[in-house]
């Protein structure tokens, strides 16, 4: 039939480019990419250069002020391994950091089943024990620091009530001060932990927890073997966040106790402090700094990996 076309060879469509010939959807990631230029540029001037100069004077004996100094080469590091002074640092900075870690777990994941249920106040409850979380640090530690001398409220209350006998030089003893750090701590913080905790159980479907008790287990298994393998993803989280906070923690041990008495409670963070302020050595501070960034960094990532291998497993 004339007029109509008898070819039937398939019409090849040409290949769909974007603008400039490039093909795909890599092109539009590339262009959005020239608008994240600006930010990063300003990052890298404002974090990546200034941590990645400061690494580098941990390797010289820099006071801080003159524009002159030497390169020293690790003898900053070899001197924190080695010293006595930042040995003991190092000793407290762990035990501080797990005492905290262990403690204010326990004591957020208490408050957090406690307030999980029908209680007609806790709502009240939720907000008297977060309310020391949105307290700055500072003033926290100097409230705690007037109540914990000698003649302070402590003491007051614990005459007051007959038990005379457990006055204490609270802060003056070396294992106390420790042990009241440690407890100033929690008690400022475990709300927070309380917090994540009930978001965990309140994602936790009332059908399973029925379930189990139809099955008939008693409340300890219900939450043993079914409430807790639950909240793992809240655990991950409150267990990093305490335990690098325990190992940063700095504003409660120099306002409470400036590291003694005798350097007790000394850490890594207040001898760092200590040694750029103070005695003018930048050097090793910051060499004091990269370590203790070495082992939260390590730290962390265990604690995610053992974590995840649980959860998998």
């Amino acid at each position: 039939m004339s007029g109509v076309s008898t070819d039937t060879r398939p019409v090849t469509q040409a290949p769909r480019t974007d603008g400039g010939g490039r093909r795909g959807p890599a092109a539009p990631s590339r262009k959005l990419l020239w608008f994240a230029l600006p930010a990063l540029a300003c990052y890298g001037f404002a974090v990546v250069v200034p941590t990645l100069r400061g690494g580098a004077l941990a390797f010289t004996d820099w006071d801080g002020l003159s524009p002159d100094y030497n390169f020293v080469g690790f003898d900053n590091f070899a001197r924190i391994f080695s010293s006595d002074s930042s040995l003991e640092a190092l000793t407290m900075t762990l035990i501080f950091a797990f005492a905290i870690t262990v403690l204010q777990n326990g004591v957020g994941l208490l408050l957090a089943v406690g307030l999980h249920t029908g209680l007609k106040t806790r709502n009240v409850l939720r907000v008297v024990f977060f309310a020391p979380v949105v307290i700055t640090p500072v003033v926290v530690a100097y409230l705690w620091k007037f109540m914990l001398t000698p003649d302070g409220a402590v003491n007051g209350l614990l005459e007051a009530v007959g038990l005379g006998a457990l006055r204490q030089s609270w802060l003056g003893d070396p294992t106390w001060a420790a042990v009241s750090v440690v407890m100033i701590v929690v008690w400022q913080h475990a709300g927070y932990s309380m917090v994540i905790y009930l978001a965990g159980l309140q994602s936790i479907s009332p059908e399973v927890i029925e379930a189990a008790a139809v099955d008939g287990a008693g409340a300890w298994r219900r939450f043993w073997s079914v409430t807790w393998p639950l909240l793992a993803t809240a655990t991950t989280i409150n267990v990093m966040l305490t335990l690098i906070g325990g190992f940063k923690m700095f504003t409660e041990v120099y306002v409470l106790t400036g590291g003694g008495p005798g350097g007790a409670t000394e850490t890594l963070s207040t001898l760092l402090y200590k040694s750029a302020f103070q005695f003018d050595q930048f050097g090793y501070g910051i060499a004091l700094a990269l370590v203790l960034a070495v082992i939260v960094a390590v730290f962390s990532v265990a604690q995610y990996r053992l974590s995840n291998r649980q959860a998998v497993s």
